[in-house]
C-alpha cells in the first residue's frame, strides 16, 4: 500500500517566537500522520520563554526550537498546501505569497510578546493564547478531514 503524502502546513508570524511555534508544535503532535507543519517569521527573534513554559505544561517542549525566516523558507522553493498567518493583519499581508500553495489562511491571536506584568499574570494569558491556538488547529484538523 502506498504511503500518502502528508498535508504540509507553514505558520507563520512576526518573530517565530511564540504563536507560529505553538501552531506548529500542535498540528504535529495532534496529526503528525496526516500533517507536516512548520513555522517561521517575518522577522525571526529569539523562542519566547512564556510559549515554551505553557506548552511544556501540555507535553510539548518547544525549547530546542529555533526561530526561523519565512524568506529562507521562500527562497529554497518550499512547497506548502497552507500557508496560515497567525499574527494580526497587517502583519499578515507582509507575508510573501508561495508558489503552488493552494490555501492561504488567517488566524489572528494576541502576541505573548506584548503582554505586561508579573510573570504569573503573563503566563496565564500566554495559556489562553495557547489553549485558542490549540482549538483553531483542532478545527482545521476537523475541517480538513470532513
Amino acid at each position: 500500500m502506498a504511503t500518502q503524502r502528508k498535508i504540509r502546513v507553514l505558520f507563520v508570524c512576526v518573530h517565530n517566537s511564540a504563536r507560529s511555534q505553538m501552531a506548529e508544535a500542535f498540528l504535529n503532535q495532534l496529526a503528525g500522520d496526516r500533517f507536516e507543519a512548520q513555522s517561521a517569521g517575518l522577522e525571526p527573534g529569539t523562542l519566547n520563554p512564556l510559549a515554551v513554559a505553557v506548552m511544556k505544561e501540555v507535553g510539548a517542549d518547544i525549547s530546542a526550537n529555533r526561530t526561523k525566516s519565512v524568506f529562507d523558507f521562500f527562497r529554497s522553493g518550499s512547497l506548502f498546501d497552507y500557508v496560515v498567518t497567525v499574527c494580526d493583519g497587517a502583519n499578515a499581508e507582509r507575508c510573501p505569497i508561495f508558489p503552488g500553495v493552494t490555501k492561504r489562511l488567517h488566524w489572528s491571536f494576541a502576541d505573548p510578546a506584548a503582554l505586561a506584568g508579573e510573570w504569573e499574570q503573563m503566563v496565564g494569558a500566554t495559556r489562553l493564547i495557547r489553549d485558542e491556538i490549540r482549538a483553531a488547529v483542532a478545527s482545521f484538523i476537523r475541517d480538513y478531514s470532513s
